[in-house]
């Protein structure tokens, strides 16, 4: 016979596979689609300004349901709301793979903004169910192997593209999903903290009207021309309609977000480095690929294909991933903040040789190796430091608002990079090699800035069991004890 001890181990392991599943399948969805635009483009017979949205529609999806789907399940159960998020995800890859046009295409890309909600009800799920000196661990491996996933999905696209055609982009994470979707009705227990609560409707719709307001302009901001009516007028209302935001929800006796738990000194500076850190990650991703496959005729660039230019990014993903399996216990002996501090430190380093050195392949591999290293202290850091500092009725809506403004700071990331580019190209229409010098270095200077907001976050030491030996890996992150804390 089991012994309860056993028995307890085998459960959450069970129930980490399933939150491992569930959240790479999402973030290899949002990253897989942008290398292949341009082959959607061509088959879809549409324009390049409307073939993007298959990347802004999903992001805009997402930034709007991941709180709201958050607070749903901190009110009716995480175990209830994770498989409708699946659902959602699964559904929306389906309607895209099937897609006879760009507009069928794009509804399944909103639809699959669903899936973002598996991430703030993973990391709820985690404090739930989890003894308390394994939830450090399980969530810094949990998140650096999502950053991990960010960037391994750009290095996939071009094989699996070539191998099942960019349909085959769809359909591959459909069945994942629609199978992680199915087993999170049975693996997920019921959730033991609920907050009980209407969801305010209002709020919800303001939300989602001063996301849109906001992230519309930074991703259209390049095309429409920064000084123009509409840019102008849309981030105005952005402005507007966030404070009112605020306003409502701070009044509301059952908030989507929590206006108190938001201006936690823990929350909130987190979340100042999580914009910062977004902004790196995903000019690295949206524009690294592009410069790798310039031709070295034009004075940069590398002339490699889309697989070739993914395969820059593989030092950054390697490097998150097995930082991940570590960094639990720099957190236990350091505490969170040093190894914030730290993270954000090393990516300056990372930005900086980027900056000055991207003149030869293995300049770029050693900068994208030690960006990723500091990417993975950082990343694992501002998720336990987000778990740990809010109440655990409050952990989905909270780690979904933190993984928002890291897309927010992606946005303008990816923005302030096509800016720059954009000022300076070449009469052949590719972007010069002083442009990407100025583009690498603001984002270098974004990192500077993450490291003075990162020494503003408040003093917390990570506690846990005794020391391991060991490496972590996904097992072992969920240790042996009861599931209850």
């Amino acid at each position: 016979m089991e012994s309860p001890t056993r028995t307890a181990r085998s459960s959450t392991q069970l129930i980490y596979a399933e939150l491992l599943l569930a959240a790479l399948a999402y973030v290899l969805v949002q990253s897989l689609i942008a290398p292949v635009l341009p082959e959607i483009q061509r088959d879809l017979h549409t324009t390049q300004s409307l073939v993007t949205w298959a990347f802004t529609g999903y992001l805009l999806s997402a930034s709007v349901l991941i709180p709201i789907l958050g607070r749903l399940g901190d009110r009716i159960g995480k175990d209830r709301v994770m498989p409708l998020a699946l659902g959602g995800l699964a559904v929306g890859l389906l309607i895209s793979a099937v897609a006879p046009n760009i507009g069928i295409l794009l509804l399944g890309r909103v639809i699959q903004g669903a899936g973002g909600g598996v991430i703030p009800l993973a990391f709820g799920i985690i404090r739930d169910e989890f003894p308390r000196q394994r939830v450090a661990r399980a969530v810094s491996i949990l998140a650096a192997l999502m950053g991990a996933f960010a960037g391994a999905g750009i290095a996939l696209a071009g094989p699996l593209s070539d191998a099942l055609g960019y349909r085959g982009l769809f359909w591959l994470p459909a069945i994942v999903v629609a199978a992680a979707a199915i087993a999170s009705r049975f693996i997920i227990p019921p959730s033991p903290v609920r907050h009980p609560g209407r969801i305010s409707v209002t709020a919800s719709v303001l939300l989602a009207a001063w996301l849109l307001a906001l992230l519309l302009p930074l991703a259209e901001g390049p095309e429409w021309g920064w000084g123009s009516a509409r840019v102008i007028g849309l981030f105005a209302a952005a402005v507007v309609l966030a404070v009112v935001w605020g306003v409502v929800e701070s009044r509301s006796d059952s908030p989507v977000v929590d206006m108190k738990t938001m201006r936690l000194p823990a929350v909130w500076t987190t979340n100042v480095v999580s914009l910062l850190f977004g902004a790196g990650l995903y000019a690295l991703i949206s524009f690294l690929p592009s410069f790798s496959e310039t031709p070295a005729s034009a004075g940069y660039g590398f002339g490699t294909d889309v697989t070739g230019a993914g395969l820059v990014l593989l030092p950054m993903t390697l490097a998150v991933f097995f930082v991940g399996l570590f960094v639990h216990r720099l957190m236990r002996t350091f505490g969170d903040k040093a190894v914030l501090v730290t993270g954000t430190a090393i990516t300056v380093a990372g930005f900086a040789i980027l900056t000055f050195a991207h003149h030869q392949e293995w300049q770029v591999l050693i900068a994208m190796l030690v960006t990723g290293i500091g990417f993975g202290l950082a990343f694992a850091a501002t998720s336990a430091v987000i778990v740990d500092a809010v109440p655990a009725h409050q952990v989905g809506v909270a780690s979904g608002m933190n993984v928002n403004i890291r897309n927010i700071g992606g946005s303008i990331g990816a923005a302030l990079m096509s800016s720059i580019l954009a000022a300076h190209t070449l009469p052949s229409g590719l972007p010069t090699n002083s442009g990407y010098t100025y583009a690498f270095g603001a984002v270098a200077v974004a990192s500077i800035i993450a490291v003075l907001a990162a020494l503003l976050v408040p003093r917390h030491r990570t506690t846990g069991g005794a020391p391991d030996d060991a490496p972590a890996t996904p097992d072992e992150a969920v240790g042996t004890g009861s599931t209850r804390r």
